[in-house]
């Protein structure tokens, strides 16, 4: 029995030893790009206007994602919303699920990006199940025995990918990783 526990120890630390410092970080980031990376670009897209200069103006259906309730409130105008806070919200909101994602796929400011991500998810969530006012079915729960709820189940796996991120970094292979290198010399 001890040559079965000596031998188990031997082969994972040796696994440790030569994955510890990079796998799970680029492991990490390649999951995030196979699964979420398109997801939150094509919601980013239906956020913005058409044309080279639609980019810039968010369009009513960021508002209307966002912020649903104000926009209920002011009749899907968004001229009269004010800028702050609400509009200043709506354009953070929308070029944040550009950018954060670019930055985690490609290993830039990665810890910062993935935690700053992790309050997206969280804010998407409470804006999801206050704002377009979701049923107990789609929120779900924990141990529920139903893997398929969109939000507690989905979301919780999400945020383990990028609790990975901010917990061991984004691996050598990174951004990061090559600026470090960079400045050490």
């Amino acid at each position: 029995m001890s040559f079965l526990i000596h031998t188990h120890n031997a082969i994972f630390k040796t696994l440790d030893r030569l994955l510890g410092g990079w796998f799970l970080g680029l492991a990490a980031r390649f999951v995030f790009a196979g699964v979420l990376f398109v997801y939150f670009f094509a919601s980013a897209m239906t956020k913005v206007g058409s044309g080279i200069f639609g980019f810039f103006q968010p369009s009513v259906g960021a508002y209307a994602q966002i912020l649903p309730k104000v926009m209920e409130e002011v009749s899907y105008n968004t001229s009269a919303i004010a800028f702050f806070p609400y509009k200043l919200i709506v354009y953070a909101g929308t070029y944040m699920e550009f950018l954060l994602p670019i930055l985690i796929v490609i290993g830039l400011f990665t810890r910062l990006s993935a935690l700053a991500m992790i309050a997206f998810i969280a804010v998407m969530t409470y804006t999801d199940i206050t704002g377009h006012g979701v049923d107990a079915a789609t929120i779900g729960g924990l141990f529920d025995r139903d893997p398929s709820s969109l939000i507690t189940d989905q979301r919780t796996l999400w945020v383990f990918v990028l609790l990975v991120l901010v917990l061991k970094g984004p691996g050598f292979i990174s951004v990061d990783a090559l600026l470090g290198r960079w400045a050490r010399r």
